[in-house]
């Protein structure tokens, strides 16, 4: 009997819906697969054009929407948001960065229960000296904790408002733009009670260990600012490069990792005397970076190859890249170090992968531009926040 064309690409292991790509291994994987670039449709024709088990169990998997990665989803949270980013507070809260769209940080439970909607309006003056009029916006981009969990501070990526004339933006050179502001929350009241100066369009944001410190990215203005928790104040300025991003602090509160994201490098930086030293040619356009709770190995998204890369520090070398998706944004880490998790932001998907060989285990579809991530070692869940409007929470 004549073999139709889809039967025969089956047999050489190809998807007959997209010529030259091999179909994975098992079914499982397989139903993921087709669950992201073909209708479910396609997938009736080709169990009926083939009657092959693999095709039958990819779709049973999605007609019955069965994890097939390990993954599932179990709950879509939405509303008035357009997360940038979301954060665990590592005591039980979820605080989600909602930029200039929404001017907002909303705050969730363990039950995805909302518990506030924090406003980024606030009176300057009430926390720092000059000559400041009235009520500001800010713009909030990141969040960062100390205290056990109990204080959050958020970097803004702009303030509106009196005085404020010359904004930054991602497709600005550095330069001279204006200063932002960092927000104190306290995260039991879930107010904002304080407010730190910060560099021209400040991003991401990392606290050391002994909550000392909290280290600010500057985008426009290249460099990154050293806020003393205690004073309140912004400590020392210091001078990275083109498009500082992710921070990364290890355990001993000794040193901190830039990604330099106009750059291959990442930035070294000694926490006691501030000087500098440099991991050089890790990937191009490294955006974060995380290291693992020994100090030993540092882990950086390269969102300009598409791949995570693996450094022993010790050694400053590269030890291996994980290829995952479209421009990979943040990734979180388990706390034993083992996996990390990881956006894709163009992809629209969310991957897995295993540290100790640097292997994608599983890769689930996500809604459009997934770009922040989270993980809670309680329930060992995996929060992803959806720039598009909502935030998907994954059981793994």
């Amino acid at each position: 009997m004549k073999q139709s064309r889809m039967e025969v690409s089956l047999r050489k292991g190809r998807n007959p819906a997209h010529t030259g790509r091999r179909l994975p291994a098992s079914a499982a994987t397989f139903a993921v697969e087709v669950k992201r670039r073909t209708p479910a449709s396609e997938a009736v024709i080709l169990a009926a054009a083939t009657g092959r088990t693999l095709a039958l169990a990819a779709l049973l998997l999605i007609l019955v929407n069965v994890p097939a990665s390990g993954m599932e989803l179990i709950r879509t949270i939405r509303g008035d948001i357009a997360p940038k980013s979301i954060g665990y507070s590592g005591a039980g809260l979820f605080f989600a960065q909602n930029m200039m769209y929404r001017h907002s940080v909303t705050v969730y439970d363990r039950e995805f229960r909302l518990l506030k909607t924090i406003p980024d309006r606030v009176e300057l003056s009430r926390f720092i000296p000059g000559n400041f009029r009235g009520w500001y916006r800010g713009a909030p981009v990141e969040v960062a904790f100390t205290d056990s969990g109990r204080t959050a501070w958020v970097s803004n990526y702009l303030i509106s408002g009196a005085g404020f004339v010359n904004p930054g933006n991602d497709s600005t050179a550095t330069g001279r733009f204006d200063n932002s502001v960092v927000y104190r929350i306290d995260a039991r009241a879930l107010e904002v009670t304080g407010a730190v100066p910060a560099g021209s369009v400040p991003k991401y944001l990392a606290s050391t260990p002994d909550g000392r410190l909290v280290l600010v990215s500057n985008w426009c203005s290249g460099d990154l600012s050293v806020i003393d928790c205690a004073a309140m104040r912004e400590m020392k300025r210091v001078r990275l490069g083109r498009y500082p991003r992710g921070i990364a602090v290890d355990r001993s509160s000794a040193r901190a990792y830039v990604a330099v994201m106009g750059s291959y490098d990442v930035a070294v930086l000694d926490l006691k005397s501030f000087a500098l030293s440099w991991l050089r040619g890790i990937g191009r356009s490294p955006r974060t970076v995380l290291i693992d709770s020994a100090g030993r190995y540092l882990y950086a998204t390269l969102n300009g190859e598409g791949s995570v890369a693996k450094v022993d520090v010790g050694a400053g070398r590269l030890v291996r890249k994980a290829a995952t998706g479209s421009a990979p944004r943040s990734m979180a880490i388990t706390p034993d170090g083992s996996a990390l998790y990881v956006t894709n932001y163009a992809s629209d998907t969310m991957s897995k992968i295993t540290t100790a060989d640097m292997r994608v285990v599983a890769t689930v579809p996500t809604q459009h531009h997934p770009i922040g991530i989270t993980f809670d070692p309680v329930t060992r869940r995996v929060w992803v926040a959806c720039y598009s409007g909502s935030i998907m929470v994954f059981q793994d």
